[in-house]
């Protein structure tokens, strides 16, 4: 049986990344620092974005540009248990090697994920679910709060940009493709936020349907949480740059 260069590309690049980086996990649940995931995986996403049309920035990351790239990754990660294989995509997808689009957009995959688990009765599945609803609704606020200032500090580089003579022109460009950068990133962490809620309800039905019990009851409260709280950052405004009432992108464009 062949393979096509594309799926031969995917399969090289998640084997690196699964070799090179996830042995260990360091804070929020991302792999630990390494010479891939510092050095080698940024360098590989910058040329890869650019080769794709993506908008690129040569620029270093402020603090909170790299603080809010570290808490978008819980959020862009698939939240289905044991899934290995999706997690390397959207590690890929993260460091801007893989295209948005590589990543999976099955709903079923939490559910599947979730009841290929031994647990010792439905009532754990239940209360897994209800518990990656919460963790995820408790991580939203910081995020959004990074957020905040990143586009705050967009909106100060882009006034600087357009009033002081003294920005050279070789720095007008990467300085617009650092702020489209940060706005994909905040649309993707929504775009994957209104997934993984589809996600979870999806998996709550299917239990109902399957293994009734009372413990849907707050699994069901979770996931009602977890949408009240995501719809302020999905909603906080932007500087636009993807045109009228900030058009979600099609890929992650930083």
């Amino acid at each position: 049986m062949t393979r096509s260069p594309a799926k031969l590309l995917l399969a090289t690049l998640a084997a690196v990344s699964v070799s090179a980086c996830t042995a260990t996990t360091g804070d929020l649940g991302r792999p630990r620092p390494t010479v891939w995931s510092q050095l080698i995986a940024p360098e590989t996403g910058f040329w890869s974005a650019t080769a794709r049309g993506e908008q690129s920035s040569y620029f270093r990351l402020t603090d909170d540009e790299e603080q809010m790239r570290d808490r978008a990754w819980r959020f862009v990660m698939p939240a289905s248990p044991n899934s290995v294989f999706q997690g390397e995509v959207s590690n890929l997808a993260h460091t801007r090697i893989l295209p948005v689009a590589a990543q999976s957009t099955d709903v079923g995959d939490y559910f599947h994920g979730l009841t290929s688990i031994s647990f010792a009765s439905q009532a754990s599945r239940y209360n897994r679910l209800a518990e990656d609803a919460n963790a995820d609704r408790l991580l939203i606020g910081p995020f959004r709060a990074n957020a905040a200032r990143v586009v705050s500090m967009d909106r100060v580089r882009m006034r600087t940009v357009e009033a002081s003579p003294d920005v050279p022109v070789d720095k007008q460009e990467p300085a617009y493709a650092r702020v489209v950068e940060n706005e994909g990133l905040v649309f993707w962490v929504c775009e994957r936020l209104d997934f993984r809620l589809r996600s979870y309800r999806h998996a709550l039905v299917n239990l109902v349907v399957e293994m009734p019990s009372r413990e849907a009851v707050k699994a069901e409260r979770a996931i009602m949480a977890l949408e009240m709280e995501a719809r302020p950052l999905c909603q906080m405004p932007l500087i636009g740059t993807f045109g009228e009432g900030g058009k979600r992108p099609v890929v992650y464009k930083g």
